[in-house]
């Protein structure tokens, strides 16, 4: 006959509380509310199954929250740090190649106060491309591929 699996009792009036507050709220990320509604279903005596099914979720992902739960208290409610693969360019500098890329490139012809035409530097590209903003992104310090 298989274990039935629940969430532990609450550990004082406090984490109970907070997990009911999370489990009604209306402003909550959405990942958090939902595991917060199958503790609170669980001490509500509702069953695995009953839970996944009430939620729409598979009584696996019920089981495993009820295990992370179990084991980490309200901290287990959330995802664990370090999920996916890191960026590889900071926001500032995201930020640094979106203010460039609103700049004229420098080989672009610009009228002069006298009415003559003339670039920045000549030998540059006169638009942006993916290589002519990744030479200028390096030029700024900023490490980035062209397919970046």
């Amino acid at each position: 006959m298989p274990k039935l699996l629940h969430a532990r009792s609450p550990q004082d009036t406090a984490e109970e509380q907070k997990v009911r507050k999370l489990a009604n709220s209306l402003h909550a990320p959405a990942d958090w509310i939902m595991r917060a509604r199958m503790i609170a279903h669980s001490w509500d005596g509702l069953r695995t199954s009953a839970i996944a099914e009430e939620l729409g979720c598979h009584p696996q992902t019920v089981r495993k929250r009820f295990h992370r739960f179990n084991a980490e208290g309200l901290d287990g409610l959330g995802d664990r740090p370090g999920a996916g693969r890191k960026p590889r360019v900071t926001e500032q500098q995201r930020s640094k190649i979106i203010a460039l890329v609103s700049k004229d490139p420098p080989g672009r012809l610009l009228t002069e106060s006298d009415g003559t035409m003339g670039a920045q530097d000549e030998t540059e590209a006169a638009y942006w491309t993916l290589d002519a903003l990744t030479e200028a992104a390096r030029a700024m310090g900023i490490r980035v591929a062209a397919a970046r």
